[in-house]
């Protein structure tokens, strides 16, 4: 039937009554298999779509785009807007007709590319040019309708595009130019073609070794998705060639196995024999093109990574990584995001580092369900156009296999396409059937170039399906009968390609077969080498020595002079340099500490910190949400011009420093912002890298970063880090949210000398604490340090510095309270307390008489716990009677339910363990201030009470 349409409306028109009931009857039967209906009805249901009852076409009719309406009586100037709004719908709905579903399942929408919908005739569509419909197109047309047909083809066919998300003209156009050209399409040679099979049949035969030989045992087979890895070849290729240094890949469970053993070359017996749990870092090449991290705990095969060395000429080389990966599966997003800005800087320099976007590529692989129903996904999008987090563009490839777990589409989101949260962020979107791998590789090459033009994000939909079960001990029929059903009898990508390239007479059908015995011959090979090597597993899991090692003690004072320079440097702005005069007051009072012995600040400490730091070679990169200022307006690293708004860094202006120095405020996000903090560090582990929460408990928001990477991340693959996480944490009575950093949380995770964590009672302990975190950086000792750092102690004169206490001192996990504890014999009771609470016992000393029965120890680092040095200061006191813990949060909060053992460990026989604080609470703390007033009076005076 002709598709200029011989009715007036559709043909459901002339059905009524039991023919209309027929053929919806006949319809639905066609929505379960097209190809079982009458051939005319079918052709009818694909263009048409449902049959309707009669009337309801004509009030429809012409208005598949609202926008435009053809006249009564139309003129050829009317044809021709007919015409260009049409290619203007097959630009931007064309993906609606597109072939990309290799089920087939899905019900194409053709309606507002059709000619009959704008009135249109081919006729008149051959009196139009054909550049008046497609500029980009193939010079050969010859007119508008050969130029429409052209459209629909390049719009339709298994890749299909949305991009009228992208606001910029520039790359509208490009996008547009390249897509209508189909210069992208790489023309692939015979050779190219049989290495594409070959490639498609390791992958394949893979699978179907390990799911005969590994009967049951879960690996998250990449079967139905097969062209994910010439997808990443493809890409990996296109970086080499133009000189990319380091290419990081973050990606999800599916495929993972085949993605390690393919793309990252991982030796088959070594995967193998991870199948048989007898791991064997033996099996790794000894030429080091592979790099496999493990910890003492280790993770299962599917979570760990891997690092290769790719030759490129005769000298150079390209880093390949796979990152380690927990089952919190799109957290690995941001983390990749942080390798690769990490990669690309140069940090030997003052001022910002120099950034190459060109000499790393992020890939991050994601599943259908997960892009759009993890919310890590969005802010990751979010940061990729911020200063200080943009990488250039990752590359994003959806795996989408049309199933989350056992939950359809329908049920795991609501937009059409997996992909539609990009569209927000102006990202353009190919989505492409996976079952084409010529296709793939177009898409793999598009997103490439886009990457490299406008460094900017892409996102490849590859639209394939699962051929088990979520993992293959599940059985798929019992809760996606339908869609199984089509799977069972599917053909396989390799097949479909084979016999594509036996038709074209590529290949013939027993070269194929030679192809996947010799593939079988290998893996068999591999599997014979380990099989039936178990060894003994070590249960211990003991970490190294070095890392049980408490760290040494490291000489951190700086001498007063160059201090002294430092704080003068600080201090000088440009000529003409307008500060907002209160601040610039405020910061001027720092000029003549030095020379009044005057107190240094918290703030203060910690920029004179960050520039010794600087001075001694370490680059330092800064980030959290209004970091530059500081949430309590104590730090001022940014200056503003109030003329005109221009930023100064004094940071940058240090004399003798050859590291960069960066303070970004990060957007309104926690836990993308851990992880690419957190990857950042991984990758510059010579870079001092720190986040700051603008309240303690904001890390709330990033607690999978610090379960599943930060504390744990050594322990199971080895992953080095020294990140620094600063929580502000102190109870003024602001309420639930804003008192807590959770210290408990950080402190139940503490094991196996995981991290340090602290909170500390003086400004001289955090420049002491800064500047030993720097020293350990890169070597075997080093790892993250959380410090809950103070909100009412940042301009407190107790907690402030002496000159002496920065150019004498050095950090000490436990502080005695100066003038108590003198007299030995008569100390009784000792208070131990840690942080703000300190401070607070300390003042209320000034309203006590006959203190000589009575000693405060802080201990400023709670892990790991400071027994030696606690033990020794008990040593001196024989009569002891209590040791009393005080803490301002409830007490199955803040630090007593992990001082406790240890303090009982350490109490002399018949010395008492109590504890003062706020009872039991599900709440952090009171949400009434004068409430709160009253309740930590009682516990400062509770801890004097004889």
């Amino acid at each position: 039937m002709s598709k200029e349409a011989s009715y007036q409306g559709t043909p459901w028109q002339n059905f009524s009554g039991p023919n209309l009931g027929y053929v919806i009857e006949v319809y639905e039967q066609y929505l379960v298999d097209p190809n079982s209906v009458d051939p005319e009805l079918k052709e009818l249901f694909d263009q048409w779509g449902a049959p309707s009852p009669a009337g309801e076409e004509e009030n429809t009719k012409g208005q598949a785009d609202v926008s435009f309406q053809m006249p009564a009586n139309p003129d050829m100037y009317s044809k021709i807007v007919a015409a260009v709004k049409i290619a203007d719908n097959i630009r931007t709905y064309g993906h609606l007709a597109a072939d990309i579903n290799p089920l087939n399942d899905k019900q194409k929408e053709i309606r507002r590319i059709e000619l009959a919908e704008y009135n249109l005739t081919e006729e008149d569509l051959r009196q139009i040019p054909a550049s008046f419909i497609s500029p980009n197109a193939p010079s050969n047309l010859k007119d508008g309708l050969e130029a429409i047909n052209h459209l629909k083809k390049v719009y339709t066919k298994k890749l299909a595009f949305e991009y009228h998300q992208v606001h910029d003209l520039e790359e509208k156009n490009w996008l547009q130019q390249q897509i209508e050209s189909e210069s992208f399409y790489p023309s692939l040679t015979k050779e190219q073609r049989m290495s594409l099979l070959t490639r498609l049949s390791e992958v394949e035969g893979f699978e179907t070794f390990i799911h005969r030989t590994f009967v049951g045992q879960k690996r998250f087979s990449i079967e139905g998705l097969d062209t994910l890895v010439p997808l990443m070849d493809q890409i990996i290729s296109s970086t080499v060639k133009t000189g990319t240094r380091t290419v990081n890949i973050g990606m999800a469970h599916r495929g993972r196995l085949n993605v390690l053993a393919h793309v990252l070359e991982k030796p088959y017996k070594l995967i193998f024999s991870e199948f048989q749990h007898a791991p064997n870092k033996d099996l790794i090449p000894s030429e080091g093109s592979i790099g496999i991290t493990y910890g003492w705990t280790g993770d299962v095969k599917y979570h760990l990574g891997a690092d290769r060395r790719l030759k490129r000429g005769s000298t150079a080389n390209t880093r390949i990584t796979l990152a380690n990966n927990p089952s919190h599966l799109e957290v690995i997003g941001p983390i990749v995001d942080g390798y690769t800005r990490a990669a690309q800087e140069n940090r030997n320099k003052p001022g910002y580092p120099d950034q190459d976007m060109a000499n790393c590529v992020a890939i991050s692989v994601h599943g259908d369900a997960a892009f759009p129903g993890e919310g890590i996904v969005q802010e990751t999008l979010n940061m990729g156009r911020l200063n200080g987090y943009n990488t250039g563009g990752t590359i994003h490839i959806i795996a989408n296999n049309m199933i989350g777990f056992t939950t359809e589409s329908s049920d795991s989101r609501s937009t059409k396409y997996a992909s539609d949260v990009a569209k927000g962020f102006e990202i353009p979107i190919v989505h492409v059937n996976a079952d084409d791998p010529e296709a793939v590789i177009a898409a793999a090459v598009l997103a490439y170039n886009y990457r490299q033009k406008f460094h900017k994000d892409f996102v490849i939909d590859l639209i394939g399906y699962r051929r088990f079960g979520h993992n293959e001990m599940d059985e798929p029929m019992v809760t996606n009968p339908l869609m199984y059903k089509i799977v069972k009898n599917h053909p396989t990508v390799k097949e479909i390609y084979a016999e594509r390239l036996i038709e074209k007479g590529v290949i013939t059908k027993e070269a194929v077969a030679e192809i996947d015995e010799a593939i079988q011959a290998r893996l068999q090979t591999a599997y014979d080498a380990v099989s039936g090597k178990e060894k003994d597993l070590d249960t211990a899991m003991n970490p190294p020595e070095y890392v049980m090692n408490r760290l040494q003690k490291l000489n951190t004072n700086v001498p007063e002079a160059e201090l002294k320079a430092i704080n003068s440097e600080l201090l000088k702005w440009p000529e003409g340099f307008n500060v907002f005069q209160k601040l610039s007051r405020i910061l001027k009072r720092r000029e003549n500490i030095f020379e009044n012995e005057g107190k240094i600040e918290w703030a203060h400490a910690e920029s004179l910190a960050f520039g010794s730091i600087l001075k001694d070679g370490t680059p330092i990169r800064f980030t959290g949400q209004d970091s530059q200022r500081g949430t309590f307006a104590q730090r001022n690293l940014v200056l503003h011009d109030e003329t005109t708004g221009e930023e100064y860094i004094p940071m940058h202006n240090i004399s003798g420093v050859n590291s960069s120095f960066v303070v970004y405020n990060s957007p309104l996000t926690e836990a993308a912002v851990v992880g690419f903090e957190y990857g950042y560090n991984v990758f510059a582990p010579e870079t001092l890298v720190i986040w700051e929460a603008q309240f303690g408990d904001f890390a709330n928001m990033a607690q999978v970063f610090f379960d599943q990477f930060i504390s744990s991340g050594r322990a199971k693959w080895g992953q080095k880090s020294g990140l620094v996480m600063l929580l502000p944490h102190g109870y003024e009575g602001q309420g639930p949210e804003h008192s807590s950093g959770r210290m408990e949380r950080f402190l139940q995770s503490a094991a196996e000398n995981n991290w340090t964590v602290a909170n500390l009672s003086t400004a001289s302990q955090y420049f002491h604490i800064l500047r030993r975190q720097a020293a350990t950086l890169e070597k075997e000792g080093v790892k993250p340090l959380v410090i809950m750092t103070p909100k009412s102690l940042l301009r407190h004169p107790l907690a402030a510095a002496e000159v002496k206490d920065l150019t004498e001192g050095s950090f000490q996990p436990v502080l005695e309270q100066a003038g108590l504890g003198e007299n030995h014999k008569a100390v009784e009771r000792i208070l131990l307390c840690s942080g703000k609470v300190a401070i607070d016992l300390e003042e209320h000393l000034k309203n006590e008489d006959n203190l000589d029965w009575i000693h405060i120890l802080r201990v400023e680092e709670l892990y790991p716990f400071p027994k030696k040095e606690i033990e020794n200061i008990l040593a001196r006191y024989s009569n002891v009677k209590e040791l009393v813990w005080v803490q301002e949060e409830p007490k199955n909060m803040g630090g007593w339910m992990h001082v406790d053992p240890y303090l009982r460990e350490l109490a002399p026989a018949g010395v008492e363990v109590k504890y003062t604080g706020r009872r039991r609470r599900s709440s952090p703390s009171e949400g009434d201030p004068t409430v709160h007033r009253k309740e930590q009076n009682r516990i400062i005076q509770e801890a004097f009470i004889k």
